[in-house]
């Protein structure tokens, strides 16, 4: 999951595809964070579901002193017919 610097949230599903066949989901212009349950929503949507013990780990990915932080966040998941 990534936030634009424009704070628009996209989730999106790492797959061993082209990355422009990866699944994806965008939350639009929010301002808070996707909360766990619109994740979890989202990721439904794509046929997806965290992995068992799974958490979202999050990283700041800053482009230079005085510019914004573009935040990511990622999440082991697993299909929701329970292939890896």
């Amino acid at each position: 999951m990534s936030n634009s610097f424009r704070g628009e949230w996209e989730l999106y599903v790492v797959t061993d595809g082209m990355s422009r066949d990866w699944p994806e989901h965008s939350f639009g212009p929010t301002g808070p964070i996707p909360t766990l349950q619109e994740r979890a929503n989202a990721l439904a949507q794509l046929g997806f579901g965290l992995a068992d013990d799974a958490g979202w780990e999050w990283q700041e990915c800053p482009t230079g002193v005085m510019d914004r932080v573009e935040l990511l966040a990622s999440a082991n998941v697993q299909r929701q017919d329970g292939a890896a």
